[in-house]
């Protein structure tokens, strides 16, 4: 378990770090927290390139621990509500174990990008979509129905200039941008990483 502490602790920060910096807005449709949770993927993805799957679950584990405790903190404080807890713990465990089957299906299949670029992808993906969905989709208004979510369901143009949509269809498209700006440049930094853990040269 000492092997994986470094992952556990990265884990952490990024969830706690996230956890405080999504109260802070960055533009119009984007959180400070968008910045830092990103490199949650990455963290899954070097410890399962390194350690194996059973090792970035256990990372996942933890992370998913924290978060459940960041968000029961944050809830006392209200500064969240039910169904953005419930939405911020689904999204993560389901979406960092979809990482990981994905990238160790493809780890012996083609580049080494492949894998981190792919998982990180539809990952990010599943991240978005259920989030977003379960904290503010009126569908979803039976998890909390004292919660007002009205604003996030009124329709605006997507992200500024599509076709109309909800305020958190809006949320989720700059969220799922930002996620994949994120995850092409946090390549460098995985390449980077598991060289060094493992010892290798780089081969670009």
């Amino acid at each position: 378990m000492t092997r994986f502490l470094p992952g556990v602790i990265a884990m952490a920060i990024i969830v706690v770090a996230s956890n405080i910096l999504v109260q802070y807005q960055l533009g119009a449709w984007l959180t400070w927290g968008a910045i830092t949770y990103p490199f949650a993927f990455l963290v899954t993805d070097v410890m399962n390139r390194v350690y194996g799957p059973a090792a970035a679950r256990r990372v996942v584990l933890a992370g998913f621990v924290i978060g459940v405790a960041c968000s029961l903190i944050a809830a006392g404080m209200d500064k969240t509500t039910l169904r953005i807890a419930i939405a911020s713990g689904t999204a993560f465990l389901l979406a960092q174990l979809l990482d990981i089957t994905v990238f160790n299906a493809l780890r012996a299949n083609g580049g080494w990008w492949k894998a981190p670029l792919l998982s990180s992808f539809f990952g990010s993906a599943l991240d978005t979509a259920l989030f977003f969905s379960i904290a503010f989709a009126s569908q979803f208004s039976f998890i909390d129905p004292a919660d007002n979510v009205s604003w996030a369901n009124e329709l605006v143009p997507l992200i500024g200039f599509g076709p109309d949509a909800p305020v958190w269809a809006s949320l989720a498209t700059a969220d799922w941008i930002m996620k994949m700006l994120l995850a092409l440049l946090a390549l460098v930094p995985f390449r980077i990483i598991v060289r060094n853990i493992l010892r290798q040269p780089a081969v670009f």
